[in-house]
């Protein structure tokens, strides 16, 4: 029996040590992992506290900048007399309660969340007070300054046009809204309960002034156009020849020479130069004295003749027309109007042959100029195209004063 003890309780020592011994090989490594993490802690300790280090010396060379410049700023104040005193706290705090005030006001300009139609009746007097204290939320009757290129100018906030009816509301310009529409309602539902209609709010997040205009006795009434048309027409294909009259005349009202002009610009600009545009439309339309010029004689030259000729011809394997200029002139007295027709190669001498066989008689002495830009045609070897008389231009006639009626004119 003893012997049997003995035995196992020398079983039961022996027994753990293999587990013993796989315990203390597992904490080897834990050890060594331990150890490492240690020394990177104190590594990472080591980095931050260089970081911090450089971070306040990097603050104190800026401290000691700005000191060094308000030290400069306040001597150079002292060289003129002045002294910096700075803002008191009481001014900052103003101004941030002005920010707050601004802030909730921006905030109450419009309805929180998706705008909703209510199926209460609309309330106009609700409507009415609200929009006043609408406007005064958007600064109407304020005057707001506006920079320009040259500096700056004071404006008046723009305002919307809104027209109530019996039957509904026109905002802006138009288009008409009936009360039954939704957008309406909405609209409408958006200021009784404050705020500005949150259709707007994308175009004048700020807000935007109302000018009302109270027509609610009137039933709007779209125009219409006429069913019928209210005059005499023609069936086209099944009008009789005798029936139809031909006519030259312009149908309409007719303007007379000062009513025509006026609807013209008196003047335009165009590379720096002032053009008149009145002038010399009357003086095309009038003569010098006041008569409204009604001869227009077509000179026959050369290349008139060239174009007649082939104009008869009709012929489809024709060379191609040369290059001709077409010249309205009208003479002295604003009688006549003389369309000449030359190559763009002939010269202002053989314009004045062409001008002088047509008038006939002793030819008075005359220049040919143009009204703009003012410029007198004397050289009789410059071609169409070197003066700039291509391919079509406006000239005058204009009487050549002699030597002697000159100086008499300047005695």
């Amino acid at each position: 029996m003893t012997s049997c003890l003995l035995e196992q309780s020398f079983q039961c020592k022996t027994f753990p040590l293999p587990a013993q011994k796989k315990q203390q090989q597992k904490q080897v490594p834990m050890a060594r992992k331990i150890a490492e993490l240690e020394k990177q802690v104190q590594i990472l300790q080591k980095g931050n506290d260089s970081l911090e280090s450089s971070r306040i010396e990097e603050l104190e060379v800026k401290c000691l900048q700005l000191q060094n410049q308000v030290w400069e700023m306040e001597r150079f104040l002292n060289d003129y007399g002045l002294i910096w005193v700075g803002e008191r706290n009481e001014e900052l705090e103003e101004l941030k309660s002005l920010k707050k005030q601004e802030n909730v006001l921006s905030r109450g300009l419009w309805k929180p969340g998706d705008s909703t139609v209510s199926k209460n009746p609309i309330d106009f007097d609700l409507i009415l007070e609200n929009l006043k204290d609408l406007n005064m939320l958007a600064g109407e009757g304020v005057s707001q300054i506006e920079r320009t290129a040259g500096g700056a100018r004071l404006r008046q906030p723009q305002s919307i046009a809104l027209t109530f009816y019996q039957n509904g509301i026109v905002m802006f310009n138009g288009p008409f809204r009936s009360y039954k529409e939704p957008s309406t309602q909405q609209c409408l539902q958006d200021i009784m309960d404050g705020y500005f209609p949150s259709e707007l709010q994308t175009r004048y997040p700020d807000g935007v002034p109302f000018q009302v205009t109270d027509k609610r006795d009137v039933f709007f009434r779209e125009r219409q156009l006429p069913e019928n048309f209210p005059g005499q027409g023609q069936v086209v294909g099944h009008s009789r020849s005798s029936e139809v009259k031909e006519t030259s005349e312009i149908p309409g009202p007719k303007l007379s020479l000062e009513q025509f002009l006026n609807k013209l610009p008196k003047s335009l600009i165009r590379e720096g130069q002032v053009i008149d545009i009145r002038g010399p439309i009357k003086e095309t339309l009038q003569g010098s004295d006041g008569t409204r010029s009604n001869e227009v004689i077509l000179v026959e030259t050369p290349s008139l003749k060239a174009v007649k000729e082939r104009l008869k011809a009709d012929i489809q394997d024709q060379p191609p027309a040369p290059n001709i200029s077409t010249l309205r002139i009208k003479s002295e007295n604003g009688e006549q109007m003389y369309i000449v027709k030359m190559l763009f190669t002939e010269t202002i001498g053989d314009l004045r042959r062409h001008l002088d066989q047509s008038r006939g008689g002793e030819p008075q002495p005359y220049e040919i100029i143009s009204t703009f830009p003012q410029r007198v045609y004397a050289d009789n070897f410059m071609t169409l195209q070197e003066c700039g008389l291509i391919p079509n231009a406006s000239l005058l006639l204009r009487e050549k004063l002699s030597l002697a009626k000159e100086g008499q004119g300047h005695s």
